[in-house]
C-alpha cells in the first residue's frame, strides 16, 4: 500500500529514489555499515559520514519504503498517554531522560529541515478523550507531562466529533517524512556515503570480518565488512538479546481525504487517549496531488491498531475508519490508504545501543511505540555519538534503567499471547484441509498439505500456494485481507502473496 507521501515522491520530477544508485562493491570494507534507510538509519549514517567516517547504508527496498514513509509523521513531545505509562513503569530520572532525548531529537530534525528548506507546519498537539471513560486518562496524562516540565494545559475542543476533554502542548510540528528522508539521502550521498537500495541483509557476523575486530554483513548482493554495524530495521533482524520477545508488533492504518472546499476545520494534531484509537492531522495540498490547486489541505485519519497477524479481518478495521470519517466529515473523498508497522516494547523507553553477544560491534534501535519522528532521531544521535567516542547524559541514564514490575508483567503477558498463537496456529492449520476451489480474489486460507501448513491465496487473478510457516521461528502465518499479505502473529514478519519477505525479524522468503 502506497502512502500519500510515497505517492507524492512518485509524482515528483526528482527525488532521492531517482538519483543514480550507489554501486555495491562486493568485499569492500567500511568503518560503519548501517542497515535500513528509514529515519533512524539515515540520521545515523548522515552523522557518521559528516564526521569523516566511511559509511555504507543498505536498504532492502527503497529509501522510506516502510515505517518512516508510512508514518503520519507527527514531530511531537505529546505522545498519546506515554507520560502516564512512563510515570508508572520507570523512575522519574528515566522519564526525564526520555523527554530530553525526544526534545533533542525533535530539535535536531526541525533544525535540519530548516537548514535544507524542507517545509513543515507548526501545530499544537492534543491528546483527547473520545468517550467519557477516557477523561481520567487525559487528566492523568496532563499531570504526568506537567511533572516532567512540559508546558501542557487542559482544554475544551471544538471538533466535528464528540470529545470529552483534552490536553494541549503548543508548537509541535507535522512533516512530510519522505521529503525529509529524500533530502537526507541526497545529503548523505553528496558527502561521500554509499547508499545501496535493493540490498536485503541476510546475516551479520560479529566476528566474521577479514580484519580482526571487524563484522561481516552478508546481503543478497554480496558481502562487506565493517568495524561496526548498525541495525536500523524496525526490529532487529538478529536474535541476539531476544528483542523480538520484548516487542509487540503493531499494525495501524492511515487514510488521506480531500474535503469539500479543500478545508478540513482541523488546526492541530490529535490522538485519542482511549479506544478506538483515532489520529488526525492535515497536510497542505501540493502540485503533485493533481487537484489543479495548491491552496487547500488534506485530512489524514489514522488508527485501529492491532497486533500483527491477530486481527481476523484487517479490511474491516479500514472500513471502520472510513465509516467514522464519513460520519464526522461529510463529503470526504479518500485519496490514499496505507498502513504502517510499529514495535511497542515491554519497557516504555526504546532500546538503543549495542546488541548483546556482538562484542560491541553491532548496534541497534527499536521500540519507538509509534513515536518514531522524535525517538528515531534520538536513537540515531545516541548511536552515532557513541560510535564517535562520546555520550550524552540522557543516553547514559536511559542505558542504566531498571525494568519495573509493570513492564515485567507486560512482557510476560505478551510472551503468553505469543505462545498461545504458536500453538493455536499449528493446531488450526493441521485441522484444516486444502480447499477444492481457489480462494476468492483477495482472499487466502491456511491449511495442511502432507502435515505441513501451507497458504493458498488469489491475488490479481493468480492463485498461489506458499509455505505458511514463518522462517523466523516457525509461527503459522495468517492472511491479511486488507494488504493481501501473509503475516506472522508471533513477532510480526510479513510476506507478499508470492512469499517475498516484506518486513519483520525474518530475513528469508517463504518456501
Amino acid at each position: 500500500m502506497t502512502s500519500l507521501w510515497q505517492a507524492r515522491r512518485d509524482a515528483a520530477p526528482e527525488s532521492a529514489s531517482t538519483l543514480p544508485a550507489s554501486d555495491f562493491e562486493d568485499g569492500a570494507r567500511y568503518d560503519v555499515v548501517v542497515v535500513g534507510a528509514g529515519l533512524t538509519g539515515l540520521v545515523t549514517a548522515l552523522l557518521l559520514v559528516r564526521a569523516g567516517k566511511k559509511v555504507a547504508l543498505l536498504e532492502a527496498g527503497a529509501v522510506g519504503s516502510l515505517t518512516t514513509g508510512l508514518s503520519t509523521a507527527k514531530v511531537s513531545l505529546l505522545q498519546g498517554t506515554m507520560y502516564s505509562r512512563l510515570s508508572g513503569e520507570t523512575a522519574m530520572k528515566n522519564a526525564r531522560a526520555y523527554v530530553a532525548a525526544n526534545q533533542e531529537g525533535a530539535a535536531w530534525l526541525l533544525r535540519y529541515l530548516d537548514e535544507h528548506r524542507v517545509a513543515y507546519e507548526v501545530r499544537d498537539a492534543y491528546t483527547y478523550a473520545g468517550t467519557p471513560d477516557g477523561t481520567a486518562a487525559v487528566d492523568e496524562e496532563q499531570l504526568a507531562a506537567a511533572r516532567l516540565g512540559l508546558p501542557v494545559e487542559k482544554v475544551v475542543l471544538d471538533l466535528p466529533f464528540p470529545t470529552f476533554g483534552a490536553v494541549r502542548l503548543p508548537d509541535q510540528a507535522q512533516i512530510d517524512p519522505i521529503a525529509a528522508l529524500d533530502v537526507m539521502a541526497m545529503d548523505f550521498r553528496a558527502r561521500g556515503g554509499t547508499l545501496v537500495e535493493g540490498a536485503r541483509v541476510l546475516r551479520v557476523s560479529a566476528t566474521g570480518g577479514e580484519n580482526r575486530g571487524d563484522a561481516r554483513v552478508i546481503s543478497t548482493l554480496g558481502q562487506i565488512d565493517a568495524h561496526r554495524v548498525v541495525l536500523a530495521t524496525g526490529t532487529p533482524i538478529l536474535d541476539r538479546g531476544l528483542y523480538f520477545a520484548k516487542l509487540e508488533p503493531v499494525r495501524s492504518y492511515g487514510i488521506s481525504y480531500r474535503l469539500p472546499g479543500d478545508r478540513t476545520g482541523i488546526d492541530g494534531m490529535y490522538v485519542s487517549a482511549d479506544a478506538p484509537t483515532r489520529s488526525l492531522r492535515t497536510t497542505p495540498i501540493v502540485e503533485g496531488d493533481g487537484f489543479g490547486r495548491i491552496d487547500g489541505e488534506l485530512l489524514i485519519v489514522g488508527g485501529n491498531g492491532h497486533t500483527v497477524g491477530r486481527a481476523p479481518h484487517p479490511a474491516a478495521l479500514v472500513d471502520d475508519l472510513e465509516e467514522w470519517t464519513a460520519a464526522n466529515f461529510p463529503g470526504a473523498e479518500r485519496t490514499h490508504a496505507w498502513s504502517a508497522q510499529d514495535y511497542v516494547g515491554a519497557n516504555p523507553i526504546p532500546f538503543a545501543g549495542w546488541l548483546p553477544r556482538s562484542a560491541g560491534r553491532i548496534y541497534f534501535a527499536t521500540g519507538y511505540a509509534k513515536w518514531g519522528m522524535t525517538n528515531a532521531v534520538a536513537s540515531g544521535l545516541r548511536i552515532a555519538t557513541e560510535l564517535l567516542g562520546s555520550d550524552t547524559w540522557w543516553a547514559k541514564t536511559i542505558g542504566r534503567r531498571a525494568t519495573r514490575p509493570q513492564s515485567i508483567v507486560r512482557g510476560a503477558v505478551n510472551g503468553a499471547n505469543v505462545g498461545r498463537e504458536a500453538v493455536e496456529g499449528w493446531m488450526g492449520a493441521l485441522r484444516s484441509t486444502l480447499p477444492k476451489d481457489p480462494p476468492a480474489e483477495g482472499q487466502g486460507v491456511v491449511a495442511h498439505d502432507k502435515g505441513r501448513p501451507v497458504g493458498v491465496c488469489t491475488v490479481g487473478g493468480v492463485t498461489r500456494t506458499v509455505s505458511a510457516v514463518c522462517p523466523h521461528l516457525g509461527g503459522v502465518l495468517t492472511w491479511n485481507d486488507q494488504e493481501t499479505s501473509w503475516d506472522c502473529p508471533l513477532h510480526g514478519s510479513r510476506f507478499t502473496a508470492d512469499g517475498t519477505r516484506i518486513e519483520g525479524p525474518a530475513t528469508a522468503d517463504l518456501a
